[in-house]
């Protein structure tokens, strides 16, 4: 049994333990990036396949026909071609539940450093700006107290609920909006009252076909002007240049981001450009604590196992 793991370096194995994972099959061979033209390549004799953002489409599943077993080292499946896969008998494994305490941590970390606007006044002390103050300290950002203000949540699954939870912890009052895709749930209210009450608005909701770019030029304006954005979830629900827009202008009080629609992001994003006011965005790491990568990587390997429990009079 052979298997492939296609970019390793999204995982920095090197501060996990992959013993486990080793031990599966007979033979692995690590990659830590590989391109496009690499792929029906390295794929070509193995058994298992392990990707986390690496695209499978149909031709290379089709001219894959050693392949039995595909694992994407991540939540999301959509750099596979399911349905390819479907018609080939080949199951499609992913991992879910092991970013939420890291990503919880890393949404209340943007949201203190915009409420604070510490990253800001560090800037400020590093440029010589304190040292020339006539008082004993600088007032020169606003900075918001979290205690009795009011979070929104989008998306409100097991990271919706560990943010709410750290959001409750500061003393802030939640507000849970009601899901678009199923029934309603007591005690949530509706968009249109989230929009209009929240201080801070947080995304925790999947991309889907009915919510791209959900967070548009009309979205914002529905939001306080004293009110801040936050995204941990998927780039591809806001529109970008309407962010950059109304943070220009003023309509939001500010925005920290940790995904974009396209990552790496081009030079000539327009969420990169210097002129935006009080924006945060950070490279899509509130997933990469130790601990979350190490869960992800024990998940994959539980996926494997449990395909070898089942299939092991077939192989």
């Amino acid at each position: 049994m052979r298997g492939v793991f296609l970019d390793t370096l999204t995982m920095k194995p090197e501060e996990l333990d992959i013993s486990a994972l080793e031990h599966l099959l007979d033979h692995w061979d690590f990659f830590e990036t590989t391109s496009p033209d690499q792929t029906a390549a390295r794929i070509a004799k193995a058994d298992v396949v392990i990707t986390n953002k690496v695209v499978l489409d149909r031709p290379l599943i089709d001219n894959a026909p050693n392949l039995k077993l595909i694992c994407v080292c991540a939540t999301g499946t959509n750099n596979i071609d399911l349905a390819a896969a479907a018609e080939k008998n080949i199951p499609v494994k992913n991992v879910t539940g092991y970013t939420g305490t890291s990503l919880a941590q890393h949404t209340i970390a943007l949201l203190l450093a915009l409420a604070t606007r510490w990253y800001t006044y560090n800037e400020d002390v590093k440029n010589g700006r304190w040292s020339q103050s006539p008082i004993f300290c600088r007032l020169d950002y606003p900075v918001m107290e979290l205690a009795g203000k009011n979070l929104g949540i989008i998306g409100c699954g097991d990271l919706g609920k560990k943010v709410a939870a750290l959001g409750q912890a500061l003393g802030m009052n939640l507000l849970i909006a009601q899901s678009a895709t199923s029934e309603e749930k007591s005690g949530r209210v509706s968009l249109e009252t989230m929009l209009a009450e929240s201080d801070v608005i947080s995304l925790h909701c999947p991309l889907t076909e009915q919510n791209s770019k959900m967070v548009n030029r009309e979205f914002l304006a529905a939001m306080k002007d004293s009110a801040f954005l936050i995204n941990t979830a998927r780039g591809g629900l806001v529109d970008e240049k309407a962010l950059a827009e109304a943070l220009r202008r003023g309509v939001i009080a500010g925005a920290a981001l940790d995904v974009l629609s396209t990552e790496p992001p081009p030079a000539d994003h327009p969420l990169l450009a210097t002129d935006i006011p009080n924006l945060i965005i950070t490279p899509h790491n509130a997933w990469i604590s130790r601990e979350s990568r190490q869960r992800l990587l024990d998940g994959v390997v539980r996926n494997i196992q449990d395909w070898l429990n089942t299939n092991s009079r077939n192989i």
